[in-house]
């Protein structure tokens, strides 16, 4: 399989985010050099992997020069091109309207860079997220650095291109029915998605009827991870939550954990079922109790969650005139977005029973997590697609129905707005990584790190140049 990557021995190295920091603050590498060999890198892979879409090199350059503070100082990052960055644009992936920049950081930007991270630029997502796979008619797809004939999974693969490529060794993600877990799973890398309300969140996300959106960061290594989420909570700090603390090696507490590889309405192919099992077994030999139950949902869970999604098409393609002016052109937009457009229209009247249904999943979560401590299952339910077999540009119900066969398990924690971390602890028949996910009742990041930590140790994760 075509292989992309850009480790090598400059500034950068192998070294985690972490890492970075350490040699920054001993001296042993400068911001300046440290951001010049993230720009190079970047350049050697981005035609490749199709992950950036804004450029801000020489800001970045300028900012090297004297970096903001914080415990991140001058580690190299990329913002997902969905959040407002100020002096960049916002494109949410599509091309219907004419760019411009923002006028000032968005409330998770303004969190996310008082960590010390220093922007090289915005990544590339589907349009508006709204495909576990980024591929566009214009824009083109993103590819996985571990192989260019396959996606790099959902909204965030742009960074999470990135990141396993080594370009970066942090970037931003978000989450709105997997795009942080469902990237980690297809390039290798650590993703959590964490509770509603953990980090700052921009107004359009707060003001859902369903939360669903969740933002954080995809990384190679569970420390750079964790160390996010405790600096993150430095800057924001969510008093109705536990806070998360610095987490820095495994729990000592052997848990109680569900297994489950059946999914929301479909289940996982014959492979990645094995491949979890085996995951089981590996929890079990480490003295966890597992156990095989079914998912805590209500029977027409898939199809509430996926007429809420088609709504969100009908509320961007509805204010697109009013929020980007008279460049908005409806008629560039894939048929995916069109579609679910359609969808959500078809059945408008089915909408608030929908949204009342998902609603009173928080309180199942609830009782769920009063038995269980954690959960198991695949992060995607087949091995990772190739190039095309989720273009938009094909007719809405073949994609979509690709797309809830892949899908079958992340959408959730969404929904619940509890925590789950994709880490990369299996690998196909083909070679690709396969995500092992795992989650916790809300507030649980800690515990959710603990038990990564442990993983972590007991199935080093792979790395691309090995």
């Amino acid at each position: 399989m075509p292989r992309v990557h850009a480790f090598s021995d400059d500034a950068l190295g192998d070294l985690d985010a972490v890492g970075l920091v350490e040699h920054i603050q001993a001296r042993k590498v400068s911001v300046v050099e440290v951001v010049e060999a993230a720009i190079a890198r970047t350049e050697q892979v981005c035609d490749e992997l199709g992950a950036v879409a804004h450029k801000a090199f020489d800001r970045a350059r300028t900012e090297s020069a004297d970096p903001r503070g914080g415990y991140f100082a001058g580690v190299p990052t990329f913002v997902k091109d969905n959040v407002d960055v100020a002096g960049m644009p916002t494109m949410h992936g599509t091309d219907a309207w004419t760019p411009y920049p923002a006028k000032k950081d968005g409330d998770f930007a303004r969190m996310y860079l008082a960590t010390g991270l220093l922007p090289l630029g915005k990544t590339q997502l589907s349009e508006y997220g709204f495909s576990a796979c980024a591929e566009h008619p214009r824009l083109g797809p993103v590819r996985s650095p571990w192989s260019t004939d396959h996606s790099a999974g959902a909204s965030s693969a742009g960074s999470a291109a990135l990141v396993a490529a080594g370009a970066v060794p942090i970037a931003h993600a978000n989450d709105g029915g997997g795009s942080i877990r469902i990237p980690a799973s297809v390039n290798g890398l650590v993703g959590l998605k964490p509770t509603r309300g953990r980090l700052a969140q921009d107004a359009a996300m707060r003001q859902m009827p369903v939360r669903i959106v969740h933002d954080g960061v995809l990384t190679r290594s569970v420390r750079d991870t964790a160390a996010f989420f405790r600096e993150a909570e430095r800057v924001y700090r969510p008093l109705a939550l536990p806070p998360v603390g610095d987490i820095t090696r495994p729990g000592r507490k052997r848990l109680r954990v569900a297994l489950n590889t059946t999914g929301l309405s479909r289940g996982a192919d014959a492979e990645v079922t094995a491949l979890t099992e085996d995951v089981a077994r590996l929890l079990e030999d480490l003295g966890h109790t597992v156990i095989e139950v079914d998912p805590p949902v209500h029977a027409g869970f898939a199809d509430d969650f996926l007429l809420y999604w088609a709504s969100l098409a009908v509320a961007m393609l509805g204010t697109g005139r009013l929020v980007h002016g008279r460049s908005f052109d409806r008629a560039r937009h894939d048929r995916l977005t069109t579609g679910l457009a359609t969808h959500a229209r078809r059945n408008a009247h089915r909408l608030p029973g929908a949204v009342l249904r998902l609603r009173r999943c928080v309180r199942d979560a609830e009782l769920f997590f009063q038995k269980y401590d954690a959960t198991l299952s695949p992060t995607v339910a087949t091995p990772t697609p190739r190039i095309g077999h989720l273009d938009p540009t094909q007719d809405y119900e073949t994609v979509m129905d690709r797309l809830l066969t892949w899908v079958a398990f992340t959408p959730l924690q969404n929904v619940t707005g509890t925590p789950a971390v994709s880490l990369p602890l299996a690998t196909t028949a083909e070679g690709l990584p396969q995500g092992m996910m795992f989650g916790a009742g809300a507030g649980q990041e800690a515990a959710l790190l603990e038990l990564a930590y442990e993983l972590e140790q007991a199935r080093p994760f792979p790395r691309i140049t090995g």
